[in-house]
Parts: structure tokens; sequence; C-alpha cells
């Protein structure tokens, strides 16, 4: 049986039902829980949450894939007690959003020590919880280079990958070169990678995401609803119009089988107001729609958030 692990244990690829691929419970920058400023009772947090993921549930959606790394606000039985109460299967990840979000205990240690914490958070389990990570996340840090210790941090989860049969994902997609190096020197098949946010207004120019899909690496178009419509839009917002239309084109150039989708959603930002008027329900009351009216046939939406979610996230034997 395929399986893929969430935190209240592994379930049947089958199950996963509609995915949200590359979400956020609650994100936020080391030492955010210390910011007074947008410190958040744990009522707070489950009152801004809960509603979300019932009606995520309601919308159809089954799983939400948390790609909230070690010192981001990762909190597994937390993570628990959302998918109790919702009926929705969380995913959570180990690994780092991006080598400047670690803190000095990991940043200072060596590749078999990142990949030994990697393995035994996918086999063994996170912390006391007993719930295993079920994917990888790395990052390129701020500045938009891979620093040596984003490249440390690649290898590591390369190597993890390889030994448990897990995928990664990846946060930006820019400066891919020196990433796909690794992946490749390490054995690692480009399909069991998402290179994410490929559609970010800040870097989708620099991105080079046909190149990837070429090689057969998957690519995440998952910033969908940050859009410079909105209010108060992020720096990385871009017209609506033009990202769905870079998302057509890519999907339009043969490259449906390495098209993943996702909103990037924060359901409870930690330490940072977040971006009003944007949810993981964009999903549902907005991009499924545009697809649609753009001529996009179910069994393509299905291929998008149901079969190739499932194929990346399912533990591969290695």
């Amino acid at each position: 049986m395929r399986t893929v692990n969430t935190v209240l244990g592994p379930i049947a690829t089958e199950e996963l039902g509609i995915v949200a691929i590359h979400e956020h419970i609650g994100y936020g920058m080391p030492g955010s829980e210390l910011d007074s400023q947008w410190w958040k009772t744990p009522e707070q947090r489950y009152a801004e949450t809960v509603p979300k993921l019932r009606a995520f549930h309601d919308y159809g959606g089954g799983t939400f894939v948390d790609a909230t790394g070690i010192c981001n606000g990762r909190d597994i039985d937390y993570y628990k007690s959302l998918s109790a109460k919702t009926g929705v299967h969380i995913v959570a990840c180990t690994g780092f959003v991006g080598g400047d979000t670690a803190l000095a205990h990991f940043a200072r240690a060596g590749v078999d020590y990142l990949a030994e914490v990697f393995v035994h958070e996918l086999t063994v389990g996170i912390g006391g919880t007993g719930s295993k990570a079920g994917v990888i996340k790395v990052g390129v840090s701020r500045g938009g280079r891979m620093t040596e210790l984003d490249k440390k941090i690649y290898r590591a989860a390369a190597r993890a990958a390889c030994h448990t049969g897990a995928p990664i994902m990846t946060h930006l997609a820019i400066d891919a070169e020196p990433a796909i190096e690794i992946f490749h020197d390490e054995g690692l098949p480009l399909h069991r990678v998402i290179f994410g946010h490929a559609d970010d207004g800040f870097n989708a120019e620099r991105t080079r995401d046909r190149w990837i899909a070429e090689l057969g690496g998957r690519v995440g178009f998952d910033t969908f609803g940050y859009e410079t419509e909105l209010a108060d839009p992020p720096f990385w917002a871009r017209p609506r119009q033009e990202r769905l239309e870079h998302f057509l084109g890519f999907l339009g150039a043969g490259f449906l089988d390495q098209a993943i989708a996702g909103v990037d959603a924060n359901c409870s930002p930690l330490g940072w107001p977040g971006v009003k008027g944007h949810t993981v329900n964009y999903l549902f009351e907005d991009l499924i729609p545009d697809l649609r009216a753009a001529g996009v046939d179910e069994a393509t939406i299905t291929r998008l958030f149901e079969t190739n979610p499932a194929d990346f996230l399912t533990v591969q034997t290695p």
C-alpha cells in the first residue's frame, strides 16, 4: 500500500483527496514567539485557524501540507489537535525554510548531523509527539542566491530523501542550478522535488521553471492569491491575471505532469500581521474557478490538485 505520513499517522495515498500543497498553519521567524506586539494566545490561534480549516474541509479539501520548517513555529501537538477537530489531514515537514532561519545549533552542524535529524523526524518522529514528518523543506536564503549553509542543508535533505523515500519541497525556485547539481550528486531523482514559488511576483522573472521541468523537476506555482489587487499587497504580490497566464502557459507547454499549484496560506501568522484577505480557501473560492473559466477541464484540475500531489507525497521505497 502506498502511504503518506500525516501528523495523526500514515494514511493510504488514495485518502489524501484535494491537497493544499504548500501552506502554513502558523509561520514566523525564529524568536517571533517572544515578540509581544504579535504574540497570540493558543485560544486566539485556534479562533483564527479552525474556521479556515473547517471551511477547507467543507469545500472538499482533504489534505493540508504544512511547509513550516524547524525554528519557524512548527507545533506538532497543535497540528494533531487541529486535524482531529476539523477532519483535515495535516502533513508536517522536517527541514528549514532557508538557511537564514536555522538557529546556530543547526547552522553550525555538519551535513551528516542534519541528515540524521531529518531521517529521525521522517522515520521515528518529531520530538516526543510520535508524529512523523511527511516531507523535507529546504530553501534559498534572503538575497536570492544559495548560501553555503543553504547548500549544506540541501545536501543533507537529499541524503535523507534517498534514505527514506520522502520528497523535498523548496522555498523559491531561483538559483536552481546549484540545487540541481547537489541533487544529482546525491543521486536524488528530480521528480522527488518541488521547486516552489515559481510564480511569486518578486522572483518569477528569474525563475527557469520550464528548464527545471525539462530536467524532470516538479514546479510549484504556489503563491496564488497574493495579488496586487489586494488592499495592502505584500512585496511578492503579482497581478492576478498575469500569474494565471504564467501558469496556463506552463501547462500549455506540456508540463502538466510536473505542475503543482497552491496558495502559500498562513492561517495564523506568528510575529507579523500576515496578509489580510488571503486564506487557504482561495484555492476553492478563486483559483479553481479561474482555471475553469480559462477552459481547463476537470481531468486536468484533478491532476493538479489530487493526482500530482499524491504522487509527490507518497513515500517511495528507497
